[in-house]
């Protein structure tokens, strides 16, 4: 068979993303020198485009307009191409997408940008149709007119790009010194979060809808300071429609990326490592709270799934299945009524009255099977136990599955990626001390000794494993999510070395990313490629941002460790954006975390001994403002200076350094734990 028509130079890539580009006629770059240094001596604009692996819309554009000749020739003729894979390059991605929303008001991917061969922004948006289409430019008058403004109007060109680049220079320099983090902000959050909540389906606001796990992470904090009941319920209601909606995964577990619909129904159907990890954690400690046995099977069914099909043998998670299967977002996941019923057998119709199957379909004629009525509430309708309920949709599931199995499965992103990674391990550590899963740490244990072996060279962090190799120097949100990790896998195995492999990654963060002048934490390391701006991230986005993640570590290392160095960084990370989250508190759900925790009362454990008698009470109970040590040793401040009371092991609760006399009794420190 003859080879591809086309090869350009990602050939020699790794990144999935990448490849999928590789034969496209568009002479395509990865960033680099060699393309950067093309474009200042052919002194040609260099056109950007970002994306990533599961993104249904990059391959809609790549189909439209990167396959497509006549396109590829205006491009090539006119720029200088680049592709960028931004789970690979998130510093690139990050310091363009702020250009782009800086110039439209939005974002989004495929990431479309033009720079000027200094690699300065001055034009870009999204998906652009090939065509004039959806009140968008079409790619070919886009091409043609910047290819002109470049030629025609230099001057006009490079200083708009100044104008931007100064605009994300500044934003990194913000800060408010004077700001406070205390109770008076945290209720103004709450009531800014429920002012925008679904009374009928959760969540917050309308279609489409992203899985809002570190708001509700919040909210529960909130209801566990307060008792109010609007938080808790705003909480449960949103995961429970998300559990029983299309979003989630009936028949194998796992969430899918988001709801392109107010109720939960129809996802984006890829399903991304990152939204698993944080969903995750927020139903363990949603179990925590409420004991519901529902949330305990989709933190099961959820990290079972990661298992199977996101673990690679090495012990690190790869990052995304794709929505895609031969061509059609979804086909993979979705079922016609005569298929169903054909599988499930006699009780196909009950069924399918369960899992909203019917003739005509619930999404464009086909059927994502979800639960629009509670397991009670239906089972109650139709006459039968909810037991037997349940057997007959166990008994379905496998049988769905195997059919399942049959389809050509979507397409699998297999890099490693350190950030995600940690927040994944993060996961996997609280479900293995929630749910008392000795496999779960076993994953949780393989995973960290593969992070910390792989993706330590020596001097730092890696940030991507693929195909036997690491790569690019590690970002902020790796060495924090990573760390974050790590002190949840001491909190399980009360093994020093993990606890030590955290705070060594910290103060390594410290030194390498902390901007003495303004606070707050770079994206990027002091040593790390130069690029047109150095910013900072504070929000939220689809992950917590690593001055979140960073500034809540802190505050708990400086508990645990008695570190005034640490709590003094956590505090003035968490003050220079107090006044960003009384205007947008549901953009700030992790640093609301953080900011929990500083404003206290925080709660100390020291178990001096084995300490297997208290481990039930301490794992079973939501106690998010709490840290534990456990052991002998004098290296961690909680420890020093305690002993065993009559040779057993003992207990050890503090409220603020202020501590309760020490028991040796289970049930009195139990007791001690729920005090408020």
């Amino acid at each position: 068979m003859a080879g591809p028509r086309f090869t350009n130079h990602l050939a020699a890539e790794s990144s999935p993303y990448l490849l999928q580009h590789a034969h496209n006629p568009v002479n395509w770059f990865p960033w680099g020198e060699a393309a950067l240094r093309k474009a200042k001596e052919e002194d040609k604009p260099i056109l950007l485009s970002i994306g990533y692996s599961a993104c249904h819309w990059c391959h809609v554009m790549e189909h439209e307009s990167f396959e497509e000749t006549s396109i590829a020739e205006q491009m090539n003729n006119n720029f200088i191409n680049i592709k960028v894979d931004r789970e690979e390059r998130p510093d690139l991605d990050q310091i363009y997408m702020s250009a782009v929303q800086l110039m439209t008001g939005s974002g989004g991917w495929p990431l479309t940008i033009f720079l000027t061969p200094d690699a300065k922004p001055f034009y870009g948006g999204t998906y652009f149709p090939p065509d004039d289409h959806y009140n968008r430019p079409g790619f070919r008058r886009v091409l043609a007119t910047i290819s002109e403004a470049y030629r025609e109007r230099r001057n006009e060109v490079v200083k708009n790009a100044q104008t931007l680049i100064e605009q994300i220079n500044s934003q990194s320099a913000r800060a408010d010194t004077n700001g406070q983090i205390d109770l008076e902000l945290i209720e103004q959050a709450q009531r800014g979060i429920a002012s925008n909540f679904d009374t009928n389906h959760g969540g917050f606001g309308s279609a489409p809808k992203f899985p809002p796990g570190m708001t509700i992470d919040f909210l529960l904090r909130h209801h566990h300071r307060t008792d109010n009941e609007t938080s808790l319920r705003m909480a449960n209601l949103t995961l429970h429609k998300m559990a029983f909606g299309g979003i989630y995964d009936q028949l194998a577990g796992g969430f899918h990326r988001y709801s392109t619909d107010e109720r939960w129904l129809a996802p984006h159907f890829e399903k991304m490592l990152y939204d698993n990890a944080l969903l995750g954690r927020v139903y363990i400690d949603a179990f925590q709270v409420t004991g519901l046995p529902l949330y305990q099977r989709i933190v099961e069914g959820t990290l079972d799934f990661v298992v199977r099909e996101m673990r690679a043998p090495e012990g690190g998670f790869y990052s995304t299945l794709d929505a895609d299967s031969e061509g059609v977002e979804g086909k993979f996941y979705v079922w016609d009524q005569d298929e169903f019923e054909d599988v499930v057998g006699p009780n196909a119709d009950i069924l399918a009255r369960y899992l909203d199957v019917t003739e005509h379909g619930n999404f464009e004629g086909h059927n994502i099977l979800n639960v629009p009525l509670f397991p009670d509430a239906f089972a109650k309708a139709e006459g039968i136990s909810s037991e037997r309920l349940g057997e007959w949709m166990n008994d379905a599931r496998l049988g769905l599955l195997e059919r399942r199995e049959t389809r050509v499965r979507p397409g699998r992103d297999e890099k490693i990626l350190t950030d995600w990674n940690g927040l994944m391990l993060r996961t996997y550590a609280d479900a293995a001390a929630c749910f008392a899963r000795a496999d779960y740490q076993q994953v949780a244990e393989s995973n960290a000794e593969f992070m910390l072996s792989v993706m330590w060279d020596g001097k730092g962090l890696l940030h991507s494993f693929k195909d036997g190799e690491a790569r690019f120097n590690a970002y902020l949100d790796d060495y924090a999510n990573l760390a974050h990790g790590l002190l949840g896998l001491y909190e399980l195995t009360f093994e020093q070395r993990w606890l030590q492999e955290c705070v060594q990654l910290m103060e390594h963060t410290i030194d390498n990313f902390w901007d003495e002048q303004h606070g707050g934490f770079f994206f990027t390391s002091n040593d790390h490629e130069a690029l047109v701006a150095r910013t900072k991230e504070y929000f939220d986005n689809a992950t917590p941002s690593g001055n979140s993640v960073a500034a809540d570590l802190l505050a708990r290392l400086g508990k645990l460790l008695d570190r005034p160095d640490f709590t003094d960084k956590s505090e003035r990370i968490c003050q220079s954006v107090s006044d960003y989250i009384r205007r947008f508190p549901s953009g700030f759900g992790r640093m609301l975390a953080a900011g929990d925790f500083l404003t206290g009362p925080s709660q100390e454990v020291a178990l001096i001994g084995q300490p297997d008698a208290f481990l039930p009470a301490l794992r079973r109970l939501y106690l998010p403002r709490t840290v534990v040590a456990a052991g002998d040793s004098d290296n961690i401040a909680l420890l020093k200076n305690r002993e065993a009371v009559d040779g057993k092991p003992t207990a050890y609760v503090c409220k603020n350094y202020v501590c309760n006399e020490p028991t040796t009794e289970a049930s009195v420190f139990e007791n001690l734990l729920k005090k408020p």
